[in-house]
């Protein structure tokens, strides 16, 4: 006999959870499912960690609206509730001349989606800012930020559980069917249960398109290809020579190796971009001739050995090599024809940066 619930949020990263916690402060019933034993222990956990601006993200797409707004609203939420965070600032540069026009492109992106704080910088007035780095030319972002992702997911989990929702760790769902009186979901773990939902979220990350095929009743053709990217990060064991985070011009659907500083003032580069076919976390160390010679781009005094494996990051993806990138893929009932249903595809960065107009979004389209 299946339990009947008034919600269930598939997967507790850091989308999941504020997902979770909306639904919850809107007075619904929620219970998290999370396949592995821990909460945000893959995407959410693996990043830059940066609060990002919303600066390259196409002209209307889900990334540029959601990034802006949850920007803001992530920034309220972490002074609100003692998230560690700081509002250090990002410093785009150009390495040559051939790079200015994106520094220009940059900016009036910046602008058309709403981000209007951006400041161009000469090389001597970046010299003075960060006198490690080497550019022509330079493009300030000063609501560029960085947080305490696992403080961020905590926090969320907290106000979730105040208005009485659960999480169900090591409960995967093994598999789901569409009925009439709602999503039924078969659990699997130690303690294997099924439940008759209302409302089903999947925000699954890397494993939503395998929980969306598992569930009788979805149409096929609405759940995109799986892809993954992997990232590596370097850690610097010497002194950060930075103030600032500092990107390259981005390439292709990636932003570059760039300088991200943590809370604790410690200085990681990367990440780089590789397809893979499958989830490994596998460090690759002969990836770092290849790190020196692109930061020393922008920052020609790296020293030899002062580069130290970090971690890797997999990022989920719904385009492949060679494809132009998507936006987002946000389902509801009126996309795919399940009352109750919210599919969550491809969602990476900025997905914790705009982790709260996320949720926003699902609970509307859940209203609608």
């Amino acid at each position: 006999m299946a339990e009947r619930i008034e919600c269930a949020v598939i997967g507790a990263g850091v989308v999941g959870l504020a997902i979770a916690r909306q639904l919850a402060l809107s007075g619904r019933e929620v219970v998290v499912l999370e396949a592995e034993n821990a909460f945000g222990t893959h995407t959410s956990s693996r990043n830059s960690e940066v609060i990002h601006a919303g600066i390259y993200y196409p002209t209307g797409s889900l990334k540029a609206r959601l990034c802006v707004a949850g920007r803001k609203a992530l920034y309220h939420f972490c002074a609100e509730h003692d998230v560690h965070h700081r509002r250090i600032g990002k410093m785009i540069v150009a390495c040559d001349e051939s790079e200015l026009p994106g520094l220009k492109k940059y900016k009036e992106q910046a602008e058309i989606n709403g981000v209007g704080d951006l400041r161009m910088l000469a090389a001597d007035e970046l010299a003075k800012m960060e006198p490690e780095v080497r550019c022509v030319a330079g493009l300030l972002s000063p609501s560029t930020g960085i947080v305490d992702s696992h403080g961020l997911m905590l926090a969320y989990l907290g106000d979730a559980e105040s208005r009485g929702a659960s999480l169900a760790l090591g409960s995967p769902v093994v598999s789901g069917r569409a009925e009439n009186s709602g999503i039924l979901l078969e659990v699997g773990g130690a303690e294997p249960m099924s439940l008759l939902c209302g409302t089903v979220v999947n925000s699954a990350g890397f494993s939503a398109q395998a929980v969306a095929r598992s569930i009788a009743g979805l149409p096929a053709q609405t759940i995109p290809a799986s892809h993954y990217a992997i990232g590596h990060y370097y850690t610097l064991s010497a002194a950060a020579p930075f103030r600032h985070l500092v990107y390259p011009v981005a390439r292709q659907d990636w932003l570059g190796v760039h300088v991200t500083l943590d809370l604790g003032g410690r200085v990681k580069f990367g990440p780089d971009f590789s397809w893979i076919d499958r989830v490994d976390y596998r460090f690759d160390e002969s990836r770092e001739a290849a790190f020196y010679q692109a930061i020393r781009r922008y920052y020609p005094g790296l020293k030899d050995g002062t580069l130290h494996p970090g971690y890797t990051g997999i990022r989920p993806k719904i385009h492949g090599p060679g494809q132009s990138v998507p936006d987002w893929a946000i389902q509801g009932p009126r996309d795919h024809g399940v009352a109750g249903l919210i599919n969550l595809y491809g969602i990476e960065s900025p997905g914790l940066t705009s982790s709260l107009a996320i949720a926003d979004h699902v609970v509307t389209l859940l209203d609608c």
